[in-house]
């Protein structure tokens, strides 16, 4: 009997790991467990985000645009600043695939799209801007001011 039981155990850890690989998380999920993560718009609503984060909606018509790249490298070199900003970063390449972003935001060629909590564009730039101009944005922003005093409150 003594045999036995491991092997029950370990079956049972086994069927409870191959579960949990095969649970799919939502963008909302991935976005809380990595705030890091780039998700592409054809995953996601703005709805799906809405008085959660900020969204920042970076488009090109191809993921070898330069203005594309630079715009990422600029906002992956400060993800700490934007994370404390509760930014999301989505991206959308593919002109062709119609997401529901791109049909509601109408870029031409690259764009870059900064989201409020509130589900309304705050921001269009036709080329890349840096994270300093972004989060000086962000910052200015009622709620954003609002979420500030409530953190001071809180110390």
């Amino acid at each position: 009997m003594k045999r036995f039981l491991p092997l029950a155990l370990t079956a049972l850890m086994l069927s409870f790991s191959a579960a949990k690989a095969d649970t799919v998380l939502t963008p909302l999920e991935e976005w809380r467990a990595d705030r890091a993560v780039v998700l592409a718009t054809d995953e996601v609503t703005l709805d799906d985000f809405k008085w959660i984060a900020r969204p920042i909606v970076v488009f090109a018509d191809t993921p070898n645009d330069p203005r594309f790249i630079q715009q990422m490298d600029l906002l992956n070199a400060r993800l700490d600043d934007l994370a404390a900003r509760d930014v999301v970063i989505m991206v959308d390449t593919d002109p062709d695939a119609q997401s529901l972003l791109r049909t509601k935001l109408r870029p031409r060629g690259f764009m870059l799209a900064l989201i409020g909590k509130d589900g309304g564009v705050k921001l269009r730039k036709p080329f890349p801007w840096d994270v300093r101009e972004l989060t000086r944005t962000i910052d200015k922003m009622p709620l954003r001011k609002q979420e500030i005093k409530d953190s001071l409150g809180r110390q």
